[in-house]
């Protein structure tokens, strides 16, 4: 065992920081277990007589032979901070925005593996919370991933202008509803009873469940009141859209027009639907959003709502049970129902697209994604 040998003048200074009692990550305590081991006596004994762990014993013994008392003041060197170069902050921020070397058999970067990465090829040791400390003062994010869609709808500029032109002035006298079907709902039922929420304890349930059925559910969204229409089916044809089409239209009835916001879907211009629609003798007009670009659809952002706050979490022993929710939901919305504030103007929209159009040209040399949108000339 090779013990510690201090100066008298080291002996002052460690037992004039001593006070009495067990070891409680202060300066004292720290003092005294470099006494100890001055002493002679095993850190195994000192971690026992100290009350403290090991490591820790190691930690501080290791720190008093570097720096001297000074190293016991605090957990991080009294000299001055480590510089990192700054080639290596660049280095660190550049490969953060790629993806990682094949090598490496990951598909996005943790500060962990940037750390050792860095380390290996670059030959400068740097730390996690350091790399997380860059990436936060960055704005960088590499274990979060968004969706994107870009639409390469020919008359994505004048469907852009037209449902956006419905949002911020609707028609007056007019009504205008955002129509859309969220298929394919399940009844799913777990297979052990819910475990329910407690002081300090989340609500749980088993990761196995029991299907019992679908539904689609067919939802108009008025864009001035935020009430909302609902028709539930257990297919998905026109039927079931002109079903819930003919529910909406004695709401307006005083109405000279009702706009509705809806997709290309083939339930929305098919045969059937388009005979009903020529019924309607021009009332009624369909304002179709941009092929990809649902999310100008308001009922997307309601379906977003019950999603959350119903169905993914949800238990529904059988598909009447799932119904019946919905409609109790619905009901509850449209008891104190208000609309979605839409602020995007169409200009916004398309210069965003355009933005993004343009680094992925950068980024990949997709040169049809130009042809979204042409600039004029």
């Amino acid at each position: 065992m090779v013990s510690m040998r201090l100066s008298g003048e080291q002996l002052s200074e460690l037992r004039a920081a001593l006070r009495p009692g067990t070891y409680d990550g202060s300066v004292s305590a720290r003092a005294q277990i470099v006494l100890w081991h001055h002493e002679g006596h095993r850190k195994a004994d000192i971690a026992e007589m100290s009350g403290a762990s090991r490591p820790t014993i190691d930690k501080w013994i290791g720190r008093y032979a570097a720096y001297g008392f000074g190293g016991l003041a605090s957990g991080t060197s009294p000299g001055g901070p480590r510089t990192i170069p700054g080639r290596i902050r660049g280095q660190v921020l550049a490969l953060t925005r790629q993806t990682p070397p094949e090598e490496l058999g990951i598909s996005h970067w943790t500060s962990g593996k940037m750390a050792a990465y860095i380390k290996r090829t670059e030959g400068v040791s740097v730390s996690q919370p350091w790399v997380s400390r860059l990436w936060r003062d960055n704005g960088l994010q590499p274990w979060r991933q968004g969706t994107f869609k870009i639409s390469k709808d020919p008359g994505f500029e004048e469907k852009v202008r037209d449902v956006t032109d419905l949002y911020l002035n609707p028609p007056e006298g007019d009504a205008v509803v955002s129509v859309d079907v969220k298929s394919g709902i399940q009844a799913l039922d777990r297979t052990q009873p819910m475990l329910p929420l407690d002081f300090g304890k989340s609500e749980k349930r088993t990761h196995d469940y029991k299907r019992n059925g679908t539904t689609d559910m067919y939802a108009g969204f008025d864009i001035v009141t935020g009430k909302v229409t609902v028709e539930l089916s257990p297919t998905h044809n026109a039927r079931d859209f002109l079903r819930l089409m003919k529910k909406i239209m004695p709401q307006y009835a005083g109405r000279k027009k009702v706009h509705i916001v809806l997709d290309n879907a083939s339930v929305h211009t098919g045969g059937e639907t388009s005979k009903w629609l020529a019924e309607q003798d021009g009332r009624v007009v369909f304002h179709f959003t941009p092929t990809g670009a649902s999310w100008m659809n308001q009922i997307e952002i309601w379906n977003g709502i019950i999603t959350r706050q119903l169905i993914r979490r949800g238990t529904f022993p059988s598909v009447r049970t799932v119904n019946n929710a919905i409609k109790q939901f619905t009901a509850d919305w449209n008891a104190d129902a208000r609309p979605f504030r839409w602020t995007a103007t169409a200009d916004e929209i398309i210069d965003k697209v355009r933005a993004v159009t343009s680094r992925m040209n950068k980024l990949l040399g997709a040169t049809e994604i130009g042809h979204v949108i042409p600039r004029a000339t």
